[in-house]
């Protein structure tokens, strides 16, 4: 039964301490009520832990949150624990998983499992059986420990299976970076971790370093991560002295950070891309280089997810997170998301007040990041939702890479184009003329893409389907690349 103590009325009475005693009061009165009466008993940890507590932060934001005992241990082991896993890359359908890569030296290389092999069950669950919030959970849990996994194979009408232990896995921040066109880079930043600014700048050198014309710098899907991380990327762009985000709460005096007096930035122009899934450190830095005009932010506009988090050791090895304030960029707007009865509000025009660029160029608040210039990822057809939710192109990747050799000169002809169409009609997939018209350079594009994934390796499959993203070429057209 949940208890609420409405403690935050306190910042508001003209003597708090008189007040919280007699709201403390209360509370025990209220409790002593119901534990003497109440049709089912109540017990005081259930009461303070599930009821009283959560409900006080609950008025605060949705951020603020109480753990107790057990909880905290969770939140303290999961910071010490490492990344496991099988190193391997795989794609995720409802019902199926299929593996696309294996990293070298890792427990699925060893193992000897292929790209296009297919899990059937895991530990004896059948996968066809999932939905795809189950079978993600079953992923993740596999990663934990052992796992039997049941793999059928193309070409191959026996079961195969493979029992692997987890092992620690490195998973780079800066998972993708080559050349566009030449003088144009790409590179993508998946997270900000303690090594991101290293690892982003080693990317950037490895592509080109100072002879670069142009970066399309993605933090798409990018959730954030650690603050030093954010600050180490934004400094790899902005002039020294220059003011990357302030930080401002309630309990501590603003603070100011600044990129440090012997950065070295590049100089080159740089395209930012976001969506609805890049949060906290993304926002970080695509907002610094928005307001000192030192990119292009295109895109979709940003979670909105702008505040500090501070977790507290409390008594009986309890403890929690507490929202102590918020951050903003160089202009002043705040990149937390307004919240509305401790919700996330929408943002809406009408709470978007403007801002100025360091250049007097207007750039709107009211939570997250809004783009230079509103971009949508590639639509999705009916056609092509058919296509992917099948895995068809997988399966027909699989077996050509089983019978061609593939190399960095491969690409696709209108001969194999032909077989994609008779393999897709053999699966009962079959567009009229026109559909298939409309899909062709799309369907050619898929192919090579899941061909590379297979043979060479899923950073190729990717940079095929980046070629193409109309957000990447959006950008491309807005650096002026020729």
């Amino acid at each position: 039964m949940p208890f609420y103590l409405p403690a935050l009325l306190l910042l508001f009475a003209d003597d708090p301490a008189e007040q919280l005693e007699k709201l403390l009061k209360q509370f025990v009165d209220v409790f002593n009520v119901v534990d003497a009466n109440a049709a089912d008993a109540v017990a005081p940890p259930q009461a303070l832990y599930q009821g009283a507590i959560p409900g006080m932060l609950r008025g605060l934001d949705p951020h603020s949150i109480f753990f107790d005992p057990g909880q905290f241990e969770q939140l303290k082991e999961l910071e010490r624990s490492t990344k496991k896993g099988f190193g391997s890359v795989v794609s995720v359908l409802p019902g199926r998983v299929i593996f696309l890569q294996t990293l070298p030296g890792t427990p699925s290389a060893r193992a000897g499992i292929s790209g296009g092999d297919e899990i059937l069950a895991i530990n004896g669950i059948p996968l066809a059986q999932l939905d795809m919030d189950q079978l993600i959970q079953l992923l993740s849990e596999s990663r934990q420990q052992q796992a039997r996994l049941d793999v059928k194979r193309q070409g191959n009408a026996r079961l195969l299976t493979f029992v692997m232990t987890p092992e620690d896995v490195e998973s780079p921040a800066v998972d993708r970076a080559f050349l566009l066109k030449n003088g144009t880079g790409y590179v993508r930043i998946s997270s900000f971790e303690n090594e991101t600014g290293k690892q982003l700048q080693d990317a950037i050198e490895k592509i080109g370093g100072d002879k670069l014309r142009h970066l399309v710098l993605d933090l798409r899907n990018n959730p954030g991560g650690v603050l030093p991380a954010a600050l180490d990327v934004a400094s790899l762009f902005l002039p020294p002295g220059t003011k990357i985000l302030s930080i401002r709460g309630r309990s501590k005096e603003e603070e100011n950070i600044k990129v440090a007096e012997k950065a070295k930035p590049y100089g080159f122009k740089v395209a930012v891309l976001l969506n609805g899934k890049s949060a906290s450190a993304s926002e970080i830095v695509a907002g610094a280089m928005q307001d000192h005009d030192r990119g292009i932010v295109l895109g979709e506009p940003s979670f909105g997810k702008g505040l500090v988090q501070s977790v507290f050791p409390l008594s009986s090895s309890s403890g929690m997170a507490l929202t102590t304030a918020y951050y903003y960029t160089p202009s002043g707007r705040s990149i937390q998301r307004p919240l509305r009865n401790s919700r996330l509000d929408e943002i809406t025009q009408a709470a978007q007040p403007e801002y100025k660029t360091a250049k007097g160029r207007t750039v709107r608040g009211g939570g997250g990041i809004i783009p230079d210039e509103v971009v949508f990822p590639e639509a999705v057809t009916q056609f092509r939702a058919v296509v992917d939710a099948s895995a068809i192109l997988t399966t027909f990747a699989t077996q050509y890479t089983l019978k061609h050799k593939i190399d960095e000169t491969f690409d696709i002809t209108p001969a194999l184009l032909d077989e994609v169409q008779v393999f897709l009609s053999e699966s009962r997939i079959r567009p009229n003329l026109a559909e298939w018209s409309r899909e062709r350079d799309w369907i050619s594009s898929r192919v090579k893409q899941e061909i590379l994934n297979q043979a060479l390796g899923v950073e190729r499959g990717d940079e095929v389907e980046l070629r193409r993203d109309p957000v990447v070429l959006r950008a491309m057209s807005l650096l002026g690349v020729p």
